[in-house]
């Protein structure tokens, strides 16, 4: 009682083994008791594609996207990770921590793109529920999720060299979505491509 665990699923394939205690118990506490019962559970869990095999390379943030009372977290920075992280922590509803394996340790790694490593060592919160918007743009608008954020700005660099400018959004949270930061943008742009990793039916 009191505490606020935090709990590393390694690799986020095997989250179906607890979605029975996640589903019927963690994410309806709150709502069974009208409140009075706290969950502040945050789980990490890895995903995206990668070479280590079928049951190591799925995308299931989707998935608990359609669970009421689980928060959907995915950040795409090692700086959005930590302010997420500790906002994650301090919150009183299960929240999921979907971290992309191929952004661990990406320093030097052509995987990671153009990821940047600047974390500050003070202590920071990124509110859960805000999207980022990474670059700015007028003629499309790219909402990216995870690694694809990074697949998307370096789509952006080269694309300004032939005149296009993509506004890149970052959602950082599925659940709760800032749709506004999303609609803004395309009431600018008057175009919207989503790239993702996961399934490209209800993903």
């Amino acid at each position: 009682m009191g505490m606020r665990p935090i709990a590393d699923v390694q690799y986020g394939d095997f989250i179906f083994i607890a979605m029975d205690q996640l589903i019927n118990n963690a994410a309806k506490l709150r709502y069974l008791s009208a409140g009075k019962i706290k969950v502040p559970l945050v789980m990490r869990i890895p995903v995206g594609v990668s070479a280590r095999g079928t049951q190591h390379a799925q995308s299931v943030e989707s998935l608990l996207s359609h669970i009421p009372g689980l928060k959907v977290v995915c950040p795409s920075t090692p700086y959005d990770a930590k302010g997420l992280l500790k906002s994650a922590i301090r919150d009183d509803n299960p929240v999921m921590v979907f971290e992309h394996k191929l952004l661990y340790g990406a320093k030097g790694r052509k995987e990671a793109l153009d990821v940047s490593m600047d974390v500050p060592k003070e202590e920071y919160f990124i509110p859960i529920g805000r999207a980022d918007v990474k670059r700015e743009g007028k003629d499309i608008t790219i909402v990216g999720l995870l690694k694809t954020v990074h697949t998307a700005l370096s789509a952006a660099k080269r694309l300004k060299k032939e005149g296009i400018e993509l506004e890149v959004i970052d959602p950082r949270t599925l659940v709760p979505l800032d749709k506004e930061t999303i609609l803004q943008s395309i009431k600018k742009t008057g175009k919207l491509i989503i790239i993702q990793e996961d399934n490209l039916f209800s993903g």
